[in-house]
């Protein structure tokens, strides 16, 4: 679930999840944790095993797309050949630095912005 744990030396050739919905229940949390996988599957450009003992356990390719699955709730088990992982991918590189780059750049322009209004002052009235 955590993208920062996945940027380590060496690529894999898949990602596996095997996770606990069950204190969930049948509410949204559940399918929320399976798009949570696909965005990390994506990220990473990998296709990903997701086991969950009452959630939705599911085969995901390295773009996302879920190949096949068990839906909530089902017992059962999944027979699929693994996808082949895609090439590494802008965010496996580089992580959030891209984004951290540009709220930094933000953040200088907006510090910048503020402290040239306060040089000239409030505006003359007459």
């Amino acid at each position: 679930m955590f993208p920062q744990d996945l940027r380590a030396p060496g690529r894999p050739d898949l990602l596996l999840q095997i996770t606990n919905d069950a204190w969930f229940g049948t509410f949204s949390g559940p399918y929320q944790h399976l798009a949570q996988a696909r965005i990390r599957a994506i990220e990473q450009g990998l296709p990903m095993l997701r086991a969950a003992n009452t959630g939705v356990s599911a085969v995901i390719d390295g773009a996302g797309r879920v190949l096949q699955s068990l839906p909530l709730g089902e017992a059962g088990y999944l027979d699929a050949r693994l996808p082949p992982p895609l090439r590494v991918t802008p965010y496996s590189r580089m992580g959030d630095l891209p984004a951290l780059g540009l709220l930094f750049v933000l953040a200088i322009a907006a510090f910048l912005r503020r402290g040239r209004n306060s040089i000239d002052g409030p505006a003359a009235t007459t």
